[in-house]
């Protein structure tokens, strides 16, 4: 099942988002505790005071500690339009002194009047402060412990507008971000779309390179390669359209001629007058079916930008193989075929049918225009790279011919034969595809042909 494709400009602001929503939530979780721990600490300060002025109400009458609170002071000390205030002073002698007994209380380990207690508890089920506060008499006989309670209404609301003064301006800061950041990217994208509507109107036969002015340095690489791409597009339908022009060319002719003959044939009134006319249509059927087959090898190496997968093959089975298949058309011409190659397996990477066409047709070639009663002589060599040569003593070819010779349908004026000017053509196409170097010489004033394919560094199988 195909994946759905992504948007740009969504992965764009995710990637953006979210490192910014994280980022805010943790700023966010470290200004509660921070908040929570300065408003505790400005009002502990607080109840700590009242609980000192409780203290200081404490006195000592006939050797005995007590308690005085005026109501109006008393009025004083639990007033407040916000939260419950709540106290209890106790001794360790008298008990219960003054105040409510179900304020919360605290057991300690080792008091220490210089120090206060600090401590979170419940009151009437409503969540309270609770400061302690320790009185060592001078005998060190009775202590007084001084308890003061508060409800948590003004802390919560303290620490909730400061919050809200903090995370406000930074939701703000987010929402200003995140429209900046959509219609930057927006904008910055634009080229881009531009860009795919441009290439989206072109016709299919348009393959002109993209101008690469109108976009970001970053995307040049990308059109870069689809020029490359386009470049290539464009050589390989040129060929193509080149390829089909000259074999409906080639075609033509001995279409031409099967139809002219067959025509002469059926004007004929006996099978004697028929009979050069079908010989002349076995002659025309024959190059036809030589000319089609040469047509669909070329057609089969036309895509050789790297589209076949080459393999390790045995060149030496494949010499070999072409050779027993040539030798019936070598005998008929009274020429002797020979192969002189190691009896060990030279592997080359190669297409194994491809490499086998390529040898027929510099057989073919050398039987075709080599000297009869002649000879032919295919080597391979395995060192120091694998190379394989075609030898034959035949009229040999003009070196002002050797470059022309490559193309297609290009054939020598006067050469006898029946090819249609591909054999060669076919051999460089092969040799093109398996990077191979290919070369023609004569070998003497008098004659004689010498074909040579060197392919690059392969291993050799001893």
């Amino acid at each position: 099942m195909p994946r759905k494709a992504h948007s740009l400009q969504k992965e764009i602001l995710l990637r953006l988002f979210i490192p910014l929503l994280l980022f805010m939530s943790v700023e966010t979780v470290l200004s509660y505790f921070v908040t929570l721990h300065y408003v505790n600490s400005a009002y502990d300060r607080w109840l700590l005071d009242s609980a000192k002025s409780l203290a200081q109400e404490i006195k000592v009458q006939q050797g005995q500690f007590i308690v005085e609170l005026p109501p109006a002071a008393l009025e004083m000390f639990r007033w407040d339009d916000t939260d419950k205030t709540y106290f209890k002073i106790i001794s360790t002698q008298q008990g219960l002194m003054a105040g409510d007994k179900q304020v919360p209380e605290m057991q300690i380990q080792e008091e220490s009047w210089t120090q206060e207690y600090y401590f979170d508890a419940k009151m009437r089920d409503e969540p309270v402060r609770v400061v302690l506060m320790v009185i060592k008499t001078h005998s060190n006989a009775e202590s007084i412990y001084v308890y003061v309670a508060e409800t948590l209404k003004k802390r919560r609301t303290m620490m909730w507008d400061i919050l809200l003064a903090d995370l406000l301006p930074q939701t703000l800061l987010v929402i200003f971000v995140s429209i900046y950041l959509r219609l930057g990217i927006k904008t910055g994208l634009k080229p881009l779309h531009t860009l795919a509507n441009e290439i989206a109107q072109r016709s299919s036969r348009d393959l002109r390179p993209i101008p690469e002015a109108q976009v970001f340095t970053e995307v040049r690489v990308l059109i870069s390669t689809i020029n490359d791409l386009l470049g290539r597009l464009a050589s390989a339908i040129a060929t193509q359209q080149r390829f089909i022009s000259n074999a409906a060319h080639q075609l033509r002719t001995p279409l031409a001629g099967l139809k002219l003959q067959a025509e002469r044939a059926l004007r004929a009134e006996d099978i004697t007058a028929m009979q050069p006319a079908l010989e002349h249509i076995q002659n025309s059927a024959d190059r036809m079916s030589h000319l089609t087959s040469q047509l669909l090898i070329l057609a089969r190496t036309e895509p050789i930008s790297g589209s076949y997968e080459l393999i390790n093959v045995n060149l030496t089975e494949i010499v070999r193989q072409a050779c027993m298949q040539s030798v019936p058309k070598a005998w008929q011409r009274k020429i002797e075929l020979s192969f002189d190659g190691p009896s060990e397996a030279v592997i080359v990477q190669g297409d194994a049918i491809l490499l086998g066409e390529l040898l027929s047709n510099l057989i073919d070639n050398a039987i075709i225009y080599g000297r009869e009663h002649g000879s032919i002589l295919v080597a391979l060599t395995p060192h120091p790279t694998p190379a394989l040569s075609v030898i034959d003593d035949g009229i040999g070819i003009p070196e002002h011919e050797s470059e022309k010779i490559f193309e297609r349908f290009y054939r020598i004026a006067g050469s006898h034969g029946q090819g249609c000017g591909l054999g060669l053509a076919i051999v460089k196409e092969i040799a093109d595809l398996h990077k191979a170097q290919i070369s023609l010489t004569r070998i003497s004033p008098e004659g004689g042909t010498r074909v040579d394919l060197c392919f690059p560094g392969a291993e050799f199988c001893g």
